[in-house]
C-alpha cells in the first residue's frame, strides 16, 4: 500500500490522441498535501499517514486543531484523509505530498462523491420503463408491484423504489493519466469522474492495474 493525493475536480474537456480521435479527460487539481498526521501499529492499531488538502481560515477552527495544524508546522487545511502505507518512515509531519507521486502513463484510482439529485422516482433513479401511456391508464411513472401479499408480509431488502439519488461514495478503478503538470499542481486523466465541479477527490495507485 502506498500513499496517494487529495485533490479537487476542476472540470471536463477533451484532447485529441495521435490518430487524431477526440479523448475525454478530466483535469484535477491534485496538492499541494501535507502531512498532517502519522498513525503507528504501536499506538493506533493500524499504519497510516493522514493528509490535508485546500487551506481554510485560521479563525473558524478550534483551538485544539489549530494547535495540531502548528505541530505539523502546515497552514490549516480544510479536508483531511487517510492513507494506509507499508512503511511510516519515510514520512514526517509537514512533509509536502506533491504530483511527482505520479507518472504519465500510469494508472489511478478516483474517489469522490457523486452529484446529489434529490428525491427520484423509479423512472429516473432506476430506469424503469414507466406504466402504459394510452387512454383508460391510471398510472404512469409509477413502480408498479412491490411483492406478495399475505406471504412473505414483507418487501425484500434492496427492492428497486424511489428514494434519495446521487450523493455517495463513488470509486472509478484504473484511470489513465494523460498528463502531470508538477509546476500547476494538475493531472489529466482519461475519462469522467464522480462528482461536481470543485469537488474533493482521493487520488491512489490503482489497486487492478
Amino acid at each position: 500500500m502506498s500513499i496517494g493525493i487529495l485533490g479537487k475536480k476542476i472540470g471536463m474537456t477533451r484532447m485529441f490522441g495521435e490518430d487524431g480521435g477526440a479523448i475525454p479527460i478530466t483535469v484535477v487539481e491534485a496538492g499541494p498535501c501535507y502531512v498532517v498526521q502519522i498513525k503507528s501499529k504501536e499506538k493506533d492499531g493500524y499504519q497510516a499517514v493522514q493528509l490535508g488538502f485546500g487551506q481554510k481560515r485560521e479563525n473558524i477552527i478550534n483551538k485544539p486543531t489549530r494547535e495540531r495544524f502548528k505541530k505539523a508546522n502546515c497552514p490549516p487545511l480544510r479536508m483531511l484523509k487517510e492513507f494506509k502505507v507499508d512503511d511510516i518512515g519515510k514520512y514526517q509531519l509537514g512533509d509536502k505530498i506533491t504530483t511527482d507521486i505520479f507518472e504519465t502513463g500510469e494508472k489511478v484510482d478516483v474517489i469522490g462523491v457523486s452529484k446529489g439529485k434529490g428525491y427520484a422516482g423509479v423512472m429516473k433513479r432506476w430506469g424503469f420503463k414507466g406504466g402504459k401511456a394510452t387512454h383508460g391508464a391510471e398510472t404512469h411513472r409509477a413502480s408498479g408491484s412491490i411483492g406478495a401479499s399475505s406471504d412473505p408480509s414483507r418487501v425484500f431488502k434492496g427492492m428497486r423504489m424511489a428514494g434519495r439519488m446521487g450523493g455517495k461514495r463513488i470509486t472509478v478503478q484504473s484511470l489513465k493519466i494523460l498528463k502531470v503538470d508538477a509546476e500547476r499542481n494538475i493531472l489529466v486523466v482519461k475519462g469522467s469522474i464522480p462528482g461536481p465541479t470543485n469537488g474533493f477527490l482521493m487520488i491512489k495507485k490503482a489497486v487492478k492495474a
